[in-house]
């Protein structure tokens, strides 16, 4: 049986396909920078004459590890590495790869050092892949057959291995900044070729910023919100609207991850403001943490600590207040109940503040640790048999009620091995004065005691 073949696309009909293709690609894959002088942002990183712009340039490219939030633009250093060194680009994702397709990315790497050619491999989310994945590496990276980038969100010191590190410069990649974004957004509107150009689409600067403010550092949010917003913009004549934006920014969200290390770094934030008493930076950082989404119980369980921690015995009401907020948010949920958490951080950042109580806490449990099962002193052991009264317990106790002004001064309360021992010293804040002034005496008076016997 014969067969016919399909026609054979003439170069006209394939150059068709590829314009096709291309307008079919989002926007900001499209405005995706070409050159170093394409990029926003990154000023520190790759300004004019920078270590890593000279070697980029040069094409001297290094094995290294790009760290910086979502949309700074990681991929696209990733693609200029490759495209400067005149090397291969290979790029996989440790949320879709496992390792038996890393290895064989890196035998087809192998096979190209071997033909005399490098390999960029580009390795997104790299701190997805476990020890083992990452280990896949190393032998490579040494002897050359791929120039190792890794992209990642998270802190390379937390989630990546020493021996992957040691063989990678880490650079710090920051979120772009609204104007850049901007200057990103109207180079996109001009574009003719690759973006927005010629479509008569028409925007007030003020609208440009206000999609910047709202990608939140990310570039390729911005132009995909841009890009939305001209989709509607189509049916309006053209023009980005006030109402245009309002559909598209209707759903904004900021950055914000509930387990890595900007969930770590606000918390931080938060109890930082409320130690150095300032009640504006605490609710602030309350709101940002509630907004991203983190677990306002959580929220609650660490203002109760830091009421035991930083206020203490300057304001033992503090501690009682925490706990009843913490209470309310549980019988009262969000969003009523995160009114309960913000009252209680102001007031913990508001009042007076003292840990020591918890220094002197942690002054006990060193001498626990030096002094290990220290005897307990005769005089304060318990006495409840005959037997025990034979062989001393209890003898010599003062019995404080009796003793004038309530308190026998002459008698330790430590084991003998130790010697009196002050842990517990109260600041001059709040409720704590007035502990001071008392336990000052008291510790005097006891002082004097034991240098009368």
């Amino acid at each position: 049986m014969s067969r016919t073949r399909p026609p054979r696309a003439g170069t006209s009909d394939l150059l068709a396909d590829d314009t096709r293709q291309e307008a079919m690609r989002p926007l900001a894959e499209r405005m995706r920078p070409r050159s170093l002088d394409e990029m926003v942002g990154q000023r520190r990183l790759l300004a004019p004459g920078s270590a890593l712009r000279r070697a980029v340039e040069a094409g001297k490219v290094h094995s290294m590890v790009l760290w910086g939030p979502p949309g700074c633009g990681k991929t696209t250093l990733a693609l200029l590495l490759a495209q400067y060194a005149d090397a291969d680009f290979r790029a996989i994702s440790a949320v879709l790869s496992g390792l038996p397709e890393v290895r064989q990315v890196l035998a087809e790497a192998a096979q190209r050092f071997a033909g005399g050619r490098r390999t960029v491999l580009f390795v997104d989310e790299v701190h997805r892949f476990n020890k083992a994945q990452q280990d896949a590496f190393l032998p490579h990276i040494e002897r050359g057959s791929i120039v190792f980038v890794g992209a990642t969100t998270e802190n390379p010191s937390f989630e990546l291995n020493s021996a992957l590190l040691s063989r990678c410069r880490v650079h710090v990649m920051e979120a772009v900044s609204v104007d850049d974004i901007v200057a990103a957004l109207q180079r996109a509107l001009e574009d003719g070729e690759r973006g927005l150009g010629g479509q008569g689409i028409e925007v007030e600067p003020l609208a440009l910023r206000e999609i910047a403010g709202a990608a939140d550092g990310d570039v390729r949010r911005a132009l995909t919100l841009l890009e939305i917003a001209a989709e509607l913009a189509a049916d309006e004549g053209g023009r980005i609207t006030e109402q245009t934006l309002l559909q598209v920014l209707a759903d904004r969200t900021r950055r914000f991850d509930k387990g890595g290390e900007q969930f770590y770094d606000q918390i931080s934030a938060l109890h930082k403001s409320v130690r150095s008493s300032n009640p504006d930076a605490a609710v602030y950082w309350l709101a940002r943490m509630l907004d991203g989404g983190c677990d306002p119980a959580y929220l609650a369980r660490r203002l109760t600590r830091m009421a035991i921690e930083d206020i203490g015995l300057a304001d033992p009401r503090a501690w009682q207040m925490a706990v009843d907020a913490w209470d309310t948010y549980e019988r009262l949920g969000s969003p009523e109940g995160d009114l309960a958490l913000a009252q209680v951080a102001i007031y913990l950042a508001s009042t007076a503040k003292s840990n020591a109580a918890y220094a002197a806490f942690n002054a006990a449990k060193a001498d626990v640790r030096e002094y290990g099962t220290a005897e307990v002193p005769l005089h304060l052991r318990n006495a409840p048999t005959r037997l025990m009264k034979q062989l001393g317990y209890s003898k010599g106790y003062q019995y404080d009620h009796d003793a004038e002004g309530g308190i026998a001064l002459g008698q330790t309360g430590f084991p003998d091995a130790m010697g009196e021992r002050v842990y517990y010293a109260p600041v001059e804040r709040g409720l704590e004065i007035r502990l001071k002034e008392k336990l000052d005496r008291l510790r005097a008076s006891r002082e004097q005691a034991r240098k009368g016997r």
